[in-house]
């Protein structure tokens, strides 16, 4: 899966998102232990929104983090984007969220229109990292804030093993059995693994012209927060 590249891999990432997209939530919960609903609040309070902000939730899916965004700051203008339909679709029966079709590497959205942009689980699904990066940059505002959060390559501690079996074993299961869709849930970590590492990631954040770029690992270092200022 992970072998595939450009469009292919463009086409079967938005195929596959397809068929988990009604169990996709679900799978999020179970997988993090609940933990990823507190990562969307870090996201959003180092996005450093108020409630006269612009924010585009760039790979928004279902509309998690746009949906916290407006639950804090009502007056917002949060824009939820994705090239996968049928997990707006799905965002869309429980919220009336402003979503947009987008493509991560071409964003249908004007230069320098937006206080925020902010991510989860998206950037290791892209094709093209440097375009993706370079797309954020360019509708950004002059100040505004870049948040990513996403898997990244774990550093070996005398945890790996246990994460090896929960990220090969138990979470391609657990995928199998709610979804039907096992091998979504075995690409997981094949693209984790073959992800940039968070350091990695925060030179590439730097070599687009970011500024101040830290992060952040959590889950025994198996994901990571990345935030920037344009």
């Amino acid at each position: 899966m992970t072998q595939l590249q450009g469009s292919e891999r463009a086409a079967y990432v938005q195929s596959m998102f397809t068929k988990i997209a009604k169990r996709y939530d679900l799978m999020n919960r179970l997988m993090t232990g609940g933990q990823d609903i507190r990562w969307r609040k870090m996201v959003l309070k180092l996005a450093q929104l108020d409630n006269s902000a612009s924010l585009l939730d760039l790979g928004t899916g279902t509309g998690d983090l746009a949906r916290e965004a407006l639950g804090q700051f009502p007056q917002a203008r949060v824009v939820a984007a994705d090239f996968t339909l049928e997990m707006m679709r799905v965002g869309k029966k429980t919220s009336p969220l402003d979503f947009s079709t987008a493509d991560a590497l071409r964003l249908p959205f004007n230069n320098s229109i937006f206080d925020a942009v902010v991510s989860g689980f998206l950037m290791r699904n892209v094709i093209d990292l440097k375009q993706a990066l370079a797309e954020q940059y360019r509708v950004l505002k002059n100040g505004g804030r870049i948040v990513v959060l996403d898997t990244t390559r774990p550093k070996r501690n005398i945890l790996s093993p246990f994460i090896w079996i929960h990220m090969h074993v138990i979470i391609p299961a657990l995928g199998s059995l709610l979804t039907g869709v096992g091998e979504a849930y075995r690409y997981l970590p094949e693209t984790t693994e073959g992800f940039v590492t968070a350091e990695t990631m925060s030179a590439r954040m730097t070599k687009a012209g970011f500024k101040n770029v830290s992060f952040r690992r959590l889950m025994f270092g198996t994901i990571a927060i990345h935030w920037a200022e344009k």
